[in-house]
């Protein structure tokens, strides 16, 4: 198992099939995108597979979430998809996606084995859309995630960060327009991952500001610590119920001490942290062909390594110098 020195042991794991993205969000990477990493350096589809092998064969991994950058960019995500459903014991698969290109591919992933999806929304409007990410696909999101709906890839849970200045007074339209269409809401504070290190703690909407926001048209109820579990939204009841709106906040109320993560960038690499500074290098010791015992052995060593906490709450905090896109969400 993948065990650390505070007791907590990681069935989660999160895995980057990509940096590249299609989207240029402004919380995310600048205008211009980013260097991305040459192909060698990726980890091939075989290579990804034997890690997931490995992880939940060897190391009591029990969930799989695919990320990016934006995973639906990654040619041969349908057979990963299909070859990780046939592992025994079979791992729960999701997805978190920007939902373009999620249209065409929604039927042919749940076919091979995806259980559901995350998609990224950050607002209604189209014109606040191309702002954020300067793109004009806001309708093409909203198709995919209802392509994910109809081919069963559910519960459809939507992604929000909300930004000064842009859509911050849009939490209570958000959440009206999630419970009418029967996705799960959850709003995620900005985090210290932008590619341009234009991140700033004051100014940023915080869990306090969501919540003030949504309490404006909605009654939330505290679903409580022994619903949440590991998971890392906070979750409130609305209006009585059954929806429920999530909030993430990494920044202002850390979950550190719950965390069952750990994470695979597309070229290999394990981070114990979305804020780690420090990596270990799976990807050398695939193609030294050393054999599947050794590299459980490193990443059990990466993992007993974790530390308490991301750090963000430390005055000292140094933002990693890898962006979301390299590291996975």
């Amino acid at each position: 198992m993948l065990l650390d020195t505070y007791g907590r042991i990681a069935t989660d794991l999160r895995v980057s099939l990509t940096d590249r993205c299609n989207l240029r969000c402004t919380y995310c990477m600048p205008e211009e995108g980013l260097q991305w990493l040459a192909k060698p350096d990726l980890l091939t589809d075989d290579e990804i597979v034997r890690l997931i092998r490995i992880a939940v064969t060897d190391l009591g991994v029990t969930e799989v979430r695919f990320t990016g950058g934006e995973p639906l960019l990654r040619p041969g995500l349908v057979g990963i998809v299909e070859r990780c459903a046939a592992l025994e014991p079979r791992p729960r698969m999701s997805l978190t996606t920007n939902g373009i290109g999620l249209k065409r591919t929604a039927a042919a992933l749940k076919a091979a084995g995806l259980d559901r999806v995350n998609v990224s929304l950050d607002t209604l409007r189209p014109e606040v859309f191309k702002t954020l990410t300067r793109r004009d696909r806001h309708h093409d999101v909203l198709d995919g995630m209802a392509a994910a709906r109809e081919a069963g890839l559910t519960p459809v849970k939507v992604n929000a960060v909300l930004m000064p200045g842009l859509n911050e007074d849009e939490a209570p339209d958000l959440l009206a327009w999630a419970m009418e269409e029967g996705y799960e809401l959850r709003f995620i504070e900005q985090m210290p991952l932008d590619a341009q290190h234009g991140w700033k703690r004051d100014g940023m909407i915080t869990a306090g500001d969501i919540l003030e926001s949504l309490r404006t048209r909605f009654t939330l109820t505290p679903e409580g610590a022994d619903e949440r579990g590991s998971a890392p939204a906070e979750r409130w009841v609305v209006d009585g119920g059954p929806h429920t709106v999530g909030v993430i906040a990494s920044v202002t109320r850390p979950f550190c001490r719950a965390c069952d993560r750990t994470r695979l960038t597309a070229d290999g690499q394990i981070r114990t942290c979305l804020f780690a500074t420090e990596e270990t290098d799976l990807r050398a010791a695939l193609r030294s062909d050393a054999p599947d015992a050794a590299v459980a052995e490193l990443w059990k060593k990466a993992m007993w390594g974790k530390k308490a906490g991301s750090g963000l709450d430390d005055p000292s905090f140094l933002q990693p110098d890898r962006p979301m896109s390299a590291i996975g969400g």
